[in-house]
């Protein structure tokens, strides 16, 4: 038996009009790549006729495999479940509304053969509504400040990995807008591609405005973890020690008003001094928690911080 060279990971919550479309598409433009190739959808816990069509596809056809929620747990789950599931050392990832088109797949492949790990569609001529397009620039702004990753556009589901970028990669939440910002920052190469963004046709859009918060959430997440998931104590301590040093600053400005004027007043610059020693020694406490559960989480999942790319002798 062959051994299949791309998986294909489509997330999906009600999208029973687009699927039957996309199969036809995905298929047309794998069959004139002529590389093996398996399709993976995750019915993310939908309530329409997603599953039943797929159902029937997977017995049609021995290239789908098909995954189903028990109830809808993100996006961020779909992909993370048909990672775990493809066997080929490519994996290429697009959304199941019909809005990234298959026919730049082969553009993303001819990317990544240029020695990337990692390629992602940039939708640098969205069909979207402003109400989605303003926060999608105002996240992708605020990603590039943080994180300086260098994309304009981290919300593309299109992406095509190698296999090994993903292994030990842990998404939650709604990680998966900054998948290529994870493995970037864990030394890998990552590219980007101009795709086609098409309109959506069918179905409704999943997106809401809560979804801008919660990713600037997980945007800081990424940015602590990326930079201080191997010292904890430094980022923590830091900050407790600059707390300490303002505390003795104003602690000492009053001893010398005091010995000026005459007479030491308990105020609220005093009070203060008080506060952010306290604070400050909480914080280095805090650093000193974080380094020993940092420590027990690499012991634990037996994961090492750092990425080897070869090994001679």
């Amino acid at each position: 038996m062959d051994q299949t060279e791309l998986s294909i990971v489509i997330p999906l919550f009600n999208e029973s009009e687009n699927i039957p479309i996309l199969y036809k598409e995905l298929n047309r433009v794998l069959d004139n790549i002529g590389k093996t190739f398996e399709i993976i959808f995750v019915d993310d816990g939908g309530t329409d006729d997603t599953f039943e069509f797929l159902k029937s596809l997977s017995k049609k056809d021995k290239n789908v495999s098909v995954i189903k929620f028990r109830r809808n747990f993100g996006q961020t789950a779909a992909l993370k479940a048909g990672f775990n599931k493809a066997t080929a050392p490519i994996i290429i990832s697009i959304d199941g509304d019909l809005q990234n088109d298959p026919a730049d797949i082969p553009k993303l492949l001819k990317k990544l053969d240029e020695g990337y790990d990692l390629v992602s569609g940039w939708r640098h001529n969205r069909k979207d509504s402003m109400s989605k397009k303003i926060p999608s620039k105002i996240s992708n702004w605020m990603r590039e400040k943080l994180l300086g990753d260098g994309l304009h556009d981290s919300g593309c589901t299109l992406r095509v990995y190698r296999k090994e970028t993903l292994e030990n990669l842990q998404l939650y939440g709604e990680m998966h807008r900054y998948i290529a910002s994870f493995v970037r920052a864990r030394g890998y190469r990552v590219g980007e591609t101009k795709v086609v963004h098409r309109e959506r046709k069918f179905g409704t859009t999943k997106y809401s405005s809560s979804r801008m918060a919660k990713g600037f959430l997980d945007l800081l997440y990424v940015k602590f973890w990326s930079d201080y998931s191997t010292r904890p104590l430094h980022v923590f301590g830091s900050l407790g020690l600059l707390q300490i040093f303002s505390a003795l600053l104003i602690f000492l400005e009053q001893m010398v008003k005091a010995v000026v004027i005459g007479g030491l007043w308990i105020g609220p610059l005093l009070l203060l001094s008080v506060l952010l020693l306290i604070t400050g020694t909480l914080f280095i406490l805090f650093g000193f928690l974080c380094e020993i559960q940092i420590r027990t989480y690499y012991e634990k999942v037996k994961e090492v911080p750092y990425e080897i790319e070869v090994i001679l002798r």
